[in-house]
């Protein structure tokens, strides 16, 4: 009898990846302390994103003001290393008063419309609709939620990522994801790029924090999509942000990557999968409060998954004495920022309900 032959690589990391049971997932069962949990994956996680970057002066710059239609904005560039720069937009309500401190908002933009996924960046997040891509592209993914909540009194801020908006080289590689050229080149040298993207997200809280009419305790994030997953990153290793949104991000790795491979190189931490799902990240946010969106008719981002990891990570906060930090809403539509609840939210744990001292680890 022939031996029976194995020859599909797609099947090859389906049937692995069926068999990994990371070490460090949550199991509310054995009765884990959740703080000596969160202590040993959060060590791990960084071990993993290892190195990252030296530490340079920001010196940060105003290149041009602008008001328009009752909202101030501010075009800002500063350093986050040696090699390294970032464009940011900053924006907020002229209203807003002077001699006082205002929460601010972290809005991390996705990938842009299919086929020129890099090229948009921050725009579209800062609703930079000059023309009928952008505007429908804003309309398809609620995407302009920077100026949602700007207009909402925070004061929110959006970087390019690597590889994106101003910081994008183009389009180099016709018909590849640069992401994941690049991801493959950074690991040639040992650097991941997950670690750059969240690396530039805390260079981001960093110039935040210098601005006098930012409240430096009452810092939140939000994100879609790739947003979303940099939000739940971030958030994960660094408890100045006191509040999180992530917009159809939270699945598992089973299902979004290693089944549907609906991710790139600029999205998971390498080896990450041998101790932790996806979930399990977002447990590092606990007890901070956290709004978790999924939407039913995400083709990327299957809703059975979603309410897998959501589950989960229930299981994370009620063991954290958290539950009541932790909001999750499933909604009527597919892959976009839906943001019913994304104001009420942040109004509630950053204007002064939420004690800074549960943040602190």
């Amino acid at each position: 009898m022939m031996a029976k032959r194995h020859f599909s690589l797609q099947e090859y990391f389906i049937r692995r990846g069926l068999m990994v049971k990371p070490k460090l997932h949550f199991d509310d069962d054995l009765g884990q302390d959740v703080l000596q949990w969160q202590t040993v994956l959060r060590a791990k996680l960084m071990e993993l994103m290892e190195p990252f970057p030296q530490e340079v002066e920001l010196h940060p710059e105003t290149v041009w003001q602008v008001e328009k239609d009752g909202l101030y904005k501010e075009k800002v560039i500063f350093d986050v290393e040696e090699l390294a720069s970032v464009p940011a937009l900053v924006i907020k309500r002229t209203d807003l008063p002077k001699d006082a401190r205002h929460p601010a908002v972290l809005c991390l933009h996705g990938h842009g419309p299919e086929g020129d996924w890099h090229a948009y960046g921050k725009d579209l997040v800062t609703g930079v609709a000059t023309d009928t891509v952008r505007k429908h592209a804003i309309q398809r993914y609620n995407y302009d939620y920077a100026v949602q909540l700007a207009r909402a009194g925070f004061i929110t801020v959006t970087l390019d990522f690597r590889n994106f908006g101003e910081r994008s080289d183009g389009n180099l590689y016709p018909g590849r994801d640069s992401c994941n050229v690049h991801f493959i080149r950074g690991l040639l040298m040992g650097v991941k790029l997950i670690t750059l993207h969240v690396w530039d997200v805390m260079k981001t809280v960093d110039y935040l924090v210098t601005r006098p009419d930012v409240d430096p305790d009452a810092i939140g994030c939000v994100g879609l999509s790739f947003g979303g997953t940099m939000a739940l990153h971030v958030a994960a290793l660094d408890t100045r942000i006191k509040a999180a949104s992530v917009s159809c991000a939270l699945t598992t790795y089973m299902e979004y990557a290693i089944k549907l491979g609906n991710f790139c190189g600029s999205q998971f931490v390498p080896g990450i999968y041998e101790y932790a799902d996806l979930s399990d990240l977002a447990g590092l946010i606990a007890p901070r409060p956290l709004l978790v969106e999924n939407g039913v008719h995400d083709p990327g981002f299957p809703i059975e998954a979603s309410l897998a990891a959501q589950k989960h990570l229930r299981s994370i906060y009620r063991a954290a004495g958290a539950s009541e930090r932790l909001f999750t809403h499933v909604f009527d539509g597919a892959h976009r920022f839906s943001g019913d609840h994304t104001v009420s939210f942040l109004n509630n744990w950053l204007r002064g309900r939420f004690c800074d001292e549960h943040a602190l680890f």
